[in-house]
């Protein structure tokens, strides 16, 4: 399932780029997240507990960064093991400089659920990989504000 879109944000590119590559800030951007733990600047790893309709899927997610071109762009893969499914997740970005100060970013996001819970289907995944996706790009938005104001 592939995922992309484009976000503004009012803070300069390199405060967006400082956000998006501390994996501290990002576990506070992250939905459902119960324990983060940093193994080095390339490795780093997530118990999640993602909303999934009745109940809740468990995870460890572990994130490595792939590649890297600061401060335009950058490349994470994911791999999470949880009761019932197996994730594999690509995301990538880009950033350019807006007007006046501001930075763009075109995202994308290739999502791949194995196991039981991807029996679910398309059709009731993608509202919740949708909903989720919203979350994450909201809070971005509020730690790259804090980190622009500091």
């Amino acid at each position: 399932m592939k995922v992309s879109g484009e976000r503004h944000f009012e803070a300069p590119r390199a405060t967006v780029w400082e956000v998006l590559n501390d994996p501290a800030q990002m576990a506070k951007t992250m939905p459902g997240v119960e324990s983060f733990d940093i193994q080095d600047d390339r490795h780093w790893r997530a118990h999640v507990k993602i909303p999934l309709g009745l109940g809740g899927l468990r995870m460890s997610i572990d994130f490595e960064k792939m590649e890297e071109r600061e401060p335009e762009f950058a490349k994470l893969h994911a791999k999470g093991n949880g009761v019932g499914a197996v994730l594999n997740m690509d995301t990538s970005f880009n950033l350019s400089d807006g007007a006046n100060g501001t930075t763009n970013m075109k995202w994308e996001a290739d999502v791949h659920l194995l196991g039981p819970v991807a029996s679910m289907g398309q059709r009731v995944l993608q509202p919740i990989v949708n909903q989720q996706v919203s979350q994450v790009l909201g809070a971005l938005d509020k730690q790259v504000q804090e980190a622009k104001a500091e």
